[in-house]
């Protein structure tokens, strides 16, 4: 008996404990009636409380009850960093960018363009899956350096940029060395020309140039003969370009070794042809004389 009660007293006071929470909890919450600096005060709190979804909330009733004011202005920017602070970034790059088109003078204008790239930037995945948030992420980026060529977040926002560009270079390399391990080598070709052509100042670049000549050489090894001079030359043609490029890379030796091949490969055809043609000859002088 004595256990059920106190039971029965355990389950009263968290109750009571669980009323108590929840009516504080209503009062930190816009109730109808609230005045427009009352409303935007309690949202500020939970912001400061980082109750960034009960936050967000709060900042929209703002946005609605307080349209062509100073508060309006003030919940639309922190409605944005609610959202960013959740790690709800698509929501937040769209209210940043809200921000940016409502306020075009504002004093946070500069830094609500940066978060409004930078928003996109968390939501770049990894390389191997679909980059149209890194794409836009670059663009966001390309234009606030643009818009902001002095300012403090021009530097930061170019080495996003340099990063961004990079993941989607690797992406493309790494397409091409697929299609080159299932010896599709044309198509693997095409993609290392697009990494080294599209992400020229990449790392992936260079490593690119180097698997084409290589991608060429095999390609020649495997060839009719007929087919196979042109494709070491265009080895060749692939090595040239990488010296004139990446006249001191790092994949340089590599490089050498894969042209030097070539170059062998091109003069066994040469032997083979000479002999070819002398045997010919000598046919042919045969059958003059019978």
């Amino acid at each position: 008996m004595n256990n059920i009660s106190t039971y029965l007293f355990r389950f009263s006071c968290l109750l009571l404990m669980l009323m108590v929470i929840g009516a504080c909890k209503n009062d930190n919450l816009i109730q109808r009636g609230d005045t427009l600096p009352t409303a935007y005060k309690k949202a500020m709190a939970l912001y400061q409380s980082d109750d960034y979804t009960d936050a967000a909330k709060a900042f929209e009733t703002v946005i609605q009850l307080g349209r062509g004011t100073d508060y309006a202005r003030e919940a639309q920017y922190y409605l944005a960093e609610s959202y960013f602070n959740d790690k709800r970034y698509l929501l937040s790059s769209s209210e940043y960018g809200r921000f940016v088109t409502l306020y075009p003078r504002a004093d946070k204008r500069e830094e609500a363009q940066f978060k409004e790239a930078y928003s996109y930037y968390k939501l770049s995945p990894r390389y191997r899956l679909d980059q149209a948030h890194t794409r836009t992420a670059i663009e966001k980026f390309q234009l606030f350096s643009s818009r902001y060529p002095n300012s403090e977040r021009s530097d930061q926002a170019s080495k996003y940029i340099t990063e961004l560009r990079s993941k989607l270079a690797k992406k493309l390399y790494y397409s091409a060395d697929l299609y080159k391990r299932t010896d599709s080598y044309e198509a693997a070709i095409v993609y290392y020309d697009l990494t080294i052509d599209n992400y020229p100042e990449s790392i992936w670049a260079q490593r690119a140039l180097v698997n084409e000549i290589d991608t060429y050489v095999t390609y020649a090894n495997r060839s009719v003969t007929s087919k196979q001079r042109e494709r070491y030359q265009a080895a060749i043609e692939a090595y040239e370009k990488f010296i004139q490029l990446f006249p001191e890379g790092e994949y340089r030796q590599e490089a050498e070794e894969y042209v030097d091949e070539a170059r062998e490969g091109i003069a066994d055809l040469g032997s083979s042809e000479t002999s070819q043609d002398t045997n010919g000859v000598a046919s042919s002088s045969g059958s003059n004389s019978e």
